[in-house]
């Protein structure tokens, strides 16, 4: 009786509330670091992220809000690619998610490193040391071992990690913005001007030819990572109407964060001068001067360090929780799907850590750390929005092949604004593409030459596209690698006895298909028949028993 007790309290104590997966979401999207790029633009920034939102954010939200609503089984966008597209497609996305948080992680060690004397109270020595670093290699060493210390907590559980998040993204991204928005006005009210005009003409951005734009493709990448949390769909009380609500409210915080913050770096800090690295710890010193106290971008860094850990443990566990979801349905070798007591695939989170360092150390072959950093973004910016390119074109393909699959959320205006909606998406992920691959004036000189530029980010794309393929057409010859105790559930085209995604006429919702099935990868112990109809009142006391069955765990 007490150990049923212990198991019931554990259940409980498995379920995150909206407000903490909302800010999980903000620790993955949005951060003040996010802004310095964009701050090139100045007032025009905000117009980039206005049309960053409405031609990307807001379609990946909603798409992604119509998909969890429907397939809210674990897997998060592998389950949905799936569906629509198939399972190799479904591992790629995974797959590019995985190797994108490894790339990321990579890219910003010799920026930490170049940036470490901002500890310090001397701010004159840290910017003459960023701008031309030594024994970065050694200083950038000590930065991969506080990422190894965090992927050691990231393994520890979703309730370790989960609050790590929640605090860090209030005392790292939040309180600092909160800062900044009071101490501008301040600094405006004692007459300081603002370096960029603020008239509202300036809000029209200008055209310099192709090379201006190549930055703002950054924005587009900017808003990439809403679904990276779908990981955790089955941790919330009601994972269809959660969901959903997360991600409105993450959107809402998300475009304050990066417009407020830009505005404000490109206010403060003149154009000529603004470096990707440093250029916010320069606001805050100039802020910081207002009240008698340049320290205080010393605090804030140290406090930036709570976001830092929130973002990094975040990232670190999504990925390979999802990852590791899918490969114990036969798609990783089993050394890989092996979890640690805490329920976690810690093996799976330190290869990617082992990826992460040598990446980091490949930045000696850039002349310029500030180039390593840009060139490796726009790399990253390619796979990610090829990524959802494939989840735009899925969304697509389950409003026809499985039209009657209950959704308690739907993109408003039927078939045509669903075309509408993926339609703008899957243009502005195209766009973003094609600018990520052409060279930004600006970083021409530290990246090298321009044909450097186009090979090592076509290089390192081809490198993972092809490891995708290279996994899945493995995983085929190797069915042992199935685990019988997974907990994937199957998709509904298995169910149905369907060889690949086709057409259905089934209104059966996706989580009552499931319930009772074998794991995916195991046969199928319940089947359905394609044209499979349940009435309504069956369907909604389905609802109320799963939910009635939540609340008493």
């Amino acid at each position: 009786m007490e150990n049923s007790h212990k198991a019931g309290s554990a259940k409980k104590q498995a379920f995150i509330s909206i407000w903490t997966l909302t800010l999980m979401n903000v620790a993955i999207i949005a951060g003040l670091g996010n802004d310095v790029q964009e701050a090139f633009y100045g007032l025009s920034s905000v117009t980039y992220f206005a049309i960053g939102a409405i031609c990307f954010f807001i379609p990946t939200a909603l798409v992604a809000a119509e998909l969890a609503s429907g397939w809210s089984n674990r897997g998060g966008i592998f389950r949905w690619v799936g569906e629509g597209l198939g399972k190799g497609w479904a591992l790629t996305c995974l797959l590019i998610l995985w190797f994108q948080v490894m790339i990321n992680f990579g890219m910003g060690m010799p920026s930490s490193a170049a940036t470490i004397l901002f500890y310090t109270p001397m701010y004159n020595k840290a910017v003459a040391f960023a701008q031309n670093p030594t024994h970065v290699v050694l200083i950038m060493t000590g930065w991969i071992i506080l990422y190894w210390i965090m992927a050691i907590i990231a393994n520890r559980g979703v309730k370790t990690f989960t609050t790590i998040t929640k605090y860090g993204v209030l005392i790292g991204t939040l309180i600092p913005l909160a800062v900044m928005i009071i101490l501008t006005i301040v600094w405006l009210c004692q007459g300081h001007t603002p370096a960029i005009s603020m008239a509202p003409k300036q809000l029209i951005p200008k055209w310099n030819g192709m090379s201006t734009l190549a930055l703002a493709a950054g924005v587009f990448f900017s808003y990439t990572g809403i679904d990276e949390n779908a990981a955790f769909i089955k941790r919330l009380r009601h994972p269809e109407k959660d969901f959903v609500s997360s991600i409105f409210i993450t959107l809402i915080l998300v475009f304050l964060i990066f417009v407020v913050g830009t505005v404000i770096i490109a206010m403060i800090v003149p154009e000529k001068q603004i470096n990707v690295l440093y250029s916010l710890v320069t606001v805050f010193k100039v802020l910081g001067e207002t009240f008698a106290f340049p320290w205080l971008y010393l605090v804030l860094m140290w406090v930036g360090l709570f976001n830092l850990v929130a973002s990094t443990v975040t990232e670190l566990a999504a990925p390979s929780v999802m990852l590791a979801q899918a490969g114990g349905s036969g798609f990783l070798p089993k050394w890989l799907q092996k979890k640690n007591k805490h329920g976690m695939p810690a093996r799976l989170v330190y290869v990617q850590m082992a990826g992460m360092t040598i990446i980091a150390y490949l930045f000696k072959l850039i002349p310029n750390v500030e180039g390593f950093v840009i060139l490796l973004t726009q790399c990253v910016t390619v796979l990610y929005l090829f990524y959802y390119i494939l989840m735009f074109v899925a969304f697509l393909r389950l409003r026809y092949q499985q039209p009657n699959r209950p959704r308690s959320f739907k993109v408003p205006g039927g078939k045509i604004g669903a075309w509408i909606i993926a339609g703008v998406g899957l243009i502005s992920s195209v766009f973003g593409i094609v600018l990520a691959f052409y060279p930004p004036a600006q970083v021409k000189a530290e990246v090298g030459s321009p044909v450097t530029y186009v090979i090592v980010i076509a290089i390192l794309v081809a490198v993972v596209l092809l490891t995708c393929l290279g996994l899945y057409l493995l995983s085929k010859k190797h069915p042992n690698w199935v685990n019988p105790k997974n907990e994937f559930a199957p998709f509904t085209w298995e169910i149905e006895g369907l060889k690949k995604p086709e057409k259905v006429t089934s209104n059966i919702p996706t989580v009552l298909m499931s319930k009772g099935q074998n794991p995916m990868g195991m046969p199928i112990k319940r089947p359905y028949k394609p044209d499979q109809q349940v009435s309504k009142t069956v369907v909604d006391a389905d609802e109320r028993n799963e939910s009635v069955a939540e609340n008493q765990s």
